[in-house]
């Protein structure tokens, strides 16, 4: 299938390429080179639109995502979360995709009083209203892999306790445990190219059952 993402250089983006170079035909967009080899386009976030004009799409994948440490701002996190999401998750409707597969966050909600998920759940409000055949929601809890430093100090604690944290977080609260990020990679290439049609959220129960399948 015709499929372009964003974010192959975060964590679980440069985990997925990988498992999707064998059997699609790929294209990466970014704002650095991936070095993964593949057809990609390096450009700022706001070109990747017009990038896009007119190229026949099947599937659209974004994995891309900032942290606040690395972003600087509250202005710039937001350009790349939400603007760049938002503005990729357009482009590629318009070329012709039929599903969208978003990386977003357990606790998302546009009325939540935290800022960061508050602005994950508006971004999965707009990607609703969008047209996709069919939209999936990927809301991991904390991510474990090799992140360098733009970790933040709490981030690092919680991967660091998460062995003994998730044996606790049982029933409900596994949505919040931490996941691999190499889980969430192989769940994403599972659901490429489902076949039915909605809006579908995955939690870390079922994200792992993804990734097992």
């Amino acid at each position: 299938m015709r499929v372009a993402m964003i974010g192959a250089t975060g964590l679980t983006g440069r985990l997925l390429v990988p498992a999707l170079v064998a059997g699609h035909e790929l294209h990466l967009l970014g704002r650095r080179p991936s070095g993964f080899g593949v057809r990609e386009t390096v450009a700022p976030a706001q070109q990747w639109p017009a990038r896009l004009a007119g190229e026949p799409l099947d599937i659209a994948i974004s994995a891309l995502g900032t942290t606040w440490k690395k972003a600087g701002s509250w202005p710039a996190f937001e350009a790349i979360d939400h603007d760049a999401v938002l503005g990729f998750a357009r482009a590629t409707r318009a070329a012709g995709a039929r599903q969208l597969i978003s990386i977003s966050s357990v606790g998302a909600d546009p009325g939540s009083r935290n800022g960061y998920l508050a602005l994950k759940g508006r971004v999965e409000r707009a990607l609703t209203e969008m047209g996709y055949d069919r939209l999936d929601i990927i809301r991991p809890g904390l991510l474990r892999g090799q992140r360098g430093k733009d970790r933040r100090r709490g981030e690092r604690l919680g991967i660091l306790l998460s062995p003994f944290t998730n044996l606790v977080m049982r029933g409900s609260l596994d949505r919040y445990a931490a996941i691999d990020a190499a889980t969430v990679a192989a769940a994403i290439a599972a659901l490429v190219g489902a076949e039915e049609q909605g809006a579908f959220i995955h939690h870390n129960r079922e994200i792992g059952r993804l990734a097992r399948a």
